[in-house]
């Protein structure tokens, strides 16, 4: 049976349009699109009660494995598996375009905030994967209670990446605080929330970490009167500080690993305060034409074969350097798992806020 390749990746150059619809994703999305009620487990789950192997399902991905993982799923069950792969910002833009006549039957990438808010709204579909089974017990605290999305995997978003040949007078920084030191003026860089999808839960875990949202809004304009540069997405933050033009950056843990990997003398910090646990999730769409083939697919990743394709994954990619949160998978890249002190965001607070603390970072924080 024949694969469906990606689309073309715009990962990393994403257009003005797309930004715009990123933005205003959480506040128009059924305004404009027509949202509905959530749909119930036991009617949406009943609806679709067989998989059509040669209909299939499509998936939208986010994750640098989801290729990997479609081709494998695909070779061992036969169900036609049709992938669109694009950044996480351009893919909500698309959720929150086709409301609730999708296009798409199941959702992947990282950050449970985001996945919450499409739950918020109806969008997801409730239902118990028994490939939960599978889960650690870390992994269980990611599970929301209506059982709407599920992790994948793990990683942190609020690392600090240094050049381990361009360690400033002042050293390094051993908190957040840290990085308003008059001693780091112009010396951090950090993504856009409008582009960069793990972004949001950056800013949002570091309010939490520091009291709110208020205390967070102080934070970052403290942070930008210390010289703060915003790119768009991980690639430019990296290459700021591997180039020297950047002392730090706060990006996801997992590409600082790759670009280690890749060679580039790169060093990790975990602020001593907390960083955020980022899980990867994926959810159903509750509306979706295909919802057997999709559950069988998310069953599918919760095992050891889907883990398998996702731990095999190019070492130099970073979404490779993931903590697994499935039992007994044996990661193949290293990577730090112990010794952090995860953060778990308050997903339902944090969801209600997105849009207006994005639009609040991009109009005082960005321009």
């Amino acid at each position: 049976m024949q694969f469906f390749s990606p689309t073309v990746r715009y990962r990393w150059s994403i257009s003005r349009a797309a930004l715009v619809l990123s933005m205003c994703f959480l506040t128009v999305l059924f305004v404009a699109c027509g949202g509905g009620s959530p749909a119930s487990a036991s009617s949406s789950a009943s609806s679709q009660a067989t998989c059509n192997k040669s209909t299939g399902f499509t998936l939208y991905s986010a994750q640098g494995y989801d290729s990997d993982a479609a081709k494998a799923f695909q070779k061992q069950t036969g169900i036609t598996t049709k992938l669109v792969d694009d950044s996480t910002g351009n893919l909500l833009a698309k959720i929150a375009a086709e409301g609730n006549n999708p296009q798409w039957d199941v959702a992947w990438f990282d950050g449970n905030v985001t996945m919450q808010t499409l739950d918020t709204q109806g969008l997801l579909l409730k239902w118990h994967a028994s490939g939960a089974s599978n889960l650690t017990a870390q992994g269980t605290q990611y599970v929301p209670d209506d059982g709407s999305y599920y992790p994948t995997g793990l990683t942190t978003v609020g690392a600090i990446v240094y050049n381990t040949k361009h360690i400033p007078a002042a050293g390094l920084p051993k908190d957040w605080k840290d990085l308003l030191n008059p001693a780091y003026k112009n010396l951090v860089a950090m993504n856009d929330p409008a582009y960069s999808g793990p972004t949001y839960p950056l800013i949002a875990g570091i309010a939490q970490i520091l009291g709110g949202e208020s205390q967070g809004k102080q934070y970052f304009q403290s942070l930008k009167a210390n010289g703060l540069k915003n790119f768009q997405t991980n690639d430019p933050t990296l290459n700021s500080i591997e180039t020297g033009a950047r002392e730090f950056g706060i990006v996801q843990d997992s590409a600082i690993y790759s670009a280690i990997k890749a060679g580039q003398p790169l060093g990790i910090l975990f602020p001593a305060s907390g960083v955020v646990g980022l899980p990867s999730v994926i959810g159903v769409a509750a509306h979706g034409k295909h919802q057997a083939c999709a559950q069988q697919f998310v069953n599918w990743v919760l095992s050891s074969a889907g883990q398998t394709s996702m731990t095999h994954h190019d070492p130099t990619d970073g979404d490779t350097y993931f903590i697994p949160l499935v039992k007994d998978v044996t990661p193949v890249v290293t990577r730090q798992s112990t010794g952090i002190k995860f953060i778990d965001l308050n997903v339902q607070q944090w969801a209600s806020v997105e849009a207006e603390y994005k639009q609040w970072f991009h109009s005082n924080i960005i321009q």
